[in-house]
């Protein structure tokens, strides 16, 4: 079972480790970064569930980040920051974030905002399906988004973390066919290499786990020279 991944950006040390502490604690798992430029690598390299930001960072304004984050990925943003004027929590919400919590602040609330903003990403979903339960359904095959797992007739698929983000986008779009290109940026950011020979290695090995005959698939099906699409759900 996977943690939700929390990438944390910010440069003061005290509050830096406070933080990652109270995730550790309440099952999270933290990434820290304390500088923009290094916090954007690792918003590609280790496709986290969240990002918690500061704005006030060494090298470049939190609000650049926002912004750049955007143009790609619809990632929940909670802003971290001292700047306690209004029209800086207006700018922020505007180019993007999902929250602004103001410093200092205590661990509740900041777990608090937290779940809402993972919670809002569910519900914003095209399925209806997963937006009120946490999970999608079709056949004998479950994701559940909140355990980060899949399950099929009722056991645990065993699929690896990379695997599993296959298939949970998938099945947020499951009906839809999703293009090499879309899945591959999605996964892992605007600058990866649209290589589809990381998808179909990804996904010779998913069918193995999931699928009664690999060769004829019942749950993902192949549109040649496009991409793939989950069958939706009953």
């Amino acid at each position: 079972m996977f943690k939700d991944k929390i990438l944390v950006i910010e440069d003061e040390a005290g509050i830096r480790s406070l933080i990652a502490a109270v995730l550790t604690a309440n099952d999270y798992d933290p990434i820290l970064s304390v500088s923009g430029a290094d916090g954007m690598s690792m918003l590609t390299s280790h496709c986290p569930d969240l990002l918690l930001l500061d704005l006030g960072l060494p090298d470049m304004d939190g609000m650049e980040i926002i912004r750049s984050v955007r143009e790609w990925s619809t990632l929940p943003i909670v802003v971290l920051s001292a700047r306690n004027h209004e029209r800086d929590k207006v700018a922020a919400l505007d180019a993007g974030a999902d929250d602004y919590l103001t410093k200092p602040f205590g661990a509740a609330e900041l777990l608090a905002r937290i779940r809402t903003a993972i919670r809002h990403t569910r519900t914003q979903l095209p399925s209806s399906m997963i937006a009120s339960s946490g999970k999608f359904c079709t056949g004998e095959l479950v994701i559940d988004y909140d355990k980060h797992c899949v399950f099929l007739r009722g056991e645990n698929a065993r699929l690896t973390q990379g695997e599993y983000r296959i298939v949970a986008l998938l099945g947020k779009y499951a009906g839809r066919v999703l293009t090499y290109d879309f899945m591959i940026r999605e996964l892992w950011g605007p600058k990866a290499k649209s290589d589809n020979q990381i998808l179909r290695v990804n996904m010779a090995n998913i069918r193995r786990k999931i699928e009664d005959n690999p060769a004829d698939p019942r749950y993902i099906v192949t549109e040649m020279g496009v991409g793939y699409r989950m069958i939706e759900g009953e």
